[in-house]
């Protein structure tokens, strides 16, 4: 019972670690999406040119590389291209602070770039009928994006955006390749030990909180039910 208790604590201890980077990601992510998006859309070709090639380089490469990439690279620069360079990143750096910053872009980054092309199909899906019709009644283009079209964009978005946010939360077992002590890492620790039973009491962990997800986001689908076609 003792060692049954030690084990549930640890992973306790590792999806408090796991859903910390959930949420920070969603912070960081959603608005750097929304960003991302207006850029694609932008009607300035360069800006919109390169906006789409780094979504293409972030959807195409395996988030495991970005999270090395990003982990490692300074160090590498640091080592290799610019010694006097002082990334505050040391090569093989151990500490947790670290790891979880370089995950937590990675995750970041890479989750913007999903966001942005599911943003810009809600933006592109409204008719431009309604951006005239604010016009036509003096609203302002900002005006017209938050008061009229925003809100539809959000009812039309849920889905595949709820898809991608249940991913995410699996995905942050990813961190555990730079050593982050997250869920996974910590039912990993006890197959050293010969138990295999921790690993799928975490898979406990990820479905309860999946659960719990997903009966949030069929509320919020509910509560947009107004916005019919």
């Amino acid at each position: 019972m003792e060692n049954f208790l030690n084990v549930l604590t640890e992973l306790s201890g590792g999806f408090v670690t796991s859903v910390l980077l959930f949420f920070f990601t969603l912070l960081l992510s959603l608005p750097l999406g929304l960003i991302i998006s207006f850029c694609t859309m932008s009607k300035f070709k360069p800006l919109s040119a390169l906006s789409k090639i780094v979504v293409w380089v972030l959807r195409g490469t395996p988030l495991m590389l970005q999270v090395f990439a990003i982990f490692y690279l300074p160090g590498l620069l640091n080592l290799f291209v610019w010694p006097q360079m002082n990334t505050g990143w040391e090569w093989f750096d151990t500490t947790f602070s670290t790891r979880f910053i370089a995950a937590l872009a990675a995750f970041a980054i890479n989750y913007a770039a999903y966001f942005s092309e599911i943003f810009r199909g809600g933006i592109q899906s409204i008719s431009q009928g309604q951006y005239e019709a604010g016009q036509v009644l003096g609203m302002t283009k900002s005006e017209i994006f938050f008061k009229i079209i925003l809100l539809q964009v959000v009812k039309r978005i849920i889905p595949p955006m709820s898809n991608e946010i249940i991913t995410l939360i699996k995905d942050t077992s990813l961190a555990n390749t730079i050593v982050v002590c997250e869920l996974i890492f910590e039912a990993k620790e006890f197959m050293l030990e010969g138990l295999i039973w921790p690993l799928f009491a975490a898979g406990a962990f990820y479905l309860i909180f999946v659960g719990v997800l997903t009966v949030l986001f069929n509320k919020a689908e509910k509560k947009l039910d107004y916005f019919k076609a």
